[in-house]
């Protein structure tokens, strides 16, 4: 029977796609892979290389590696994954895989002296965002089922990836927007206090954060909070003059 015509399959991508939708973090959904992926072919390990910039940073693993989960990396053309990642291949070694000329080892990672490997990229929107990589400690034969039915997983993470990704984007610009209304405000400020011009405004502003080395953000929160304070200040003599 094709392993993705099981119910216990079925019930997998269902489960994966409402994650996606839901968009839960990516870790919990790369790790759901992983864990099926890891059931359905009974390999040893399995990891997934996201690929962020030109490196490949290791997001989820079979094994536990709580030191390495987001801090290993290795750079697109190093090692079997970045091999694969430059080529847009499959790597297949049924046997000795240590010994492949692109293998590299990674003294955090003892399943890198597993005998058999096959790494794949995951490819979205015409460009590849990850790897997936599991290895046997014995002698392996990847059909070509198999191998067709990681690659079919591999959208999966894609979707999951692009999401995760989506959502960073959307923060980032709600975050600059927000910032750049700080200082518009902080601007305003200056410009009244002063009497001088927008330019000029912004021109200080940035000086400040230069000389007192820190960011627009920070010297316009400044700002704002002392004028804040300023507005607020009772005048002397209020205590006297209410009593």
């Amino acid at each position: 029977m094709d392993p993705l015509a099981s119910g216990s399959a079925l019930d997998f991508l269902h489960d994966v796609g409402t994650r996606i939708a839901a968009a839960d973090p990516v870790h919990e959904v790369l790790d759901r892979i992983v864990e099926f992926v890891s059931d359905l072919v009974s390999c040893d390990s399995c990891f997934i290389y996201v690929l962020e910039d030109e490196n490949l940073v290791l997001r989820a693993s079979k094994n536990p590696h709580p030191e390495e989960i987001d801090h290993l990396t290795m750079r697109i053309g190093q090692g079997i994954a970045g091999w694969v990642a430059e080529h847009r291949q499959p790597v297949v070694l049924e046997r000795n895989a240590s010994q492949d000329r692109r293998f590299r080892s990674f003294a955090e990672l003892p399943e890198d002296q597993y005998e058999a490997l096959l790494s794949i990229p995951v490819i979205s929107r015409s460009r590849v965002v990850s790897i997936i990589t599991l290895q046997h400690k014995e002698l392996h034969t990847f059909p070509p089922r198999e191998v067709k039915i990681i690659s079919m997983i591999g959208h999966l993470v894609g979707a999951a990836i692009d999401m995760a990704r989506l959502e960073n984007e959307v923060i980032e610009l709600s975050d600059k927007l927000a910032v750049r209304k700080l200082i518009e405000r902080a601007k305003g400020i200056v410009q009244s206090e002063f009497g001088i011009s927008e330019e000029e405004a912004y021109s200080l502003i940035k000086k400040q954060a230069r000389s007192r080395r820190k960011s627009m953000k920070e010297v316009a929160e400044a700002i704002l909070l002392a004028n804040d304070l300023k507005r607020h200040q009772r005048p002397a003599g209020a205590d006297e003059l209410a009593s």
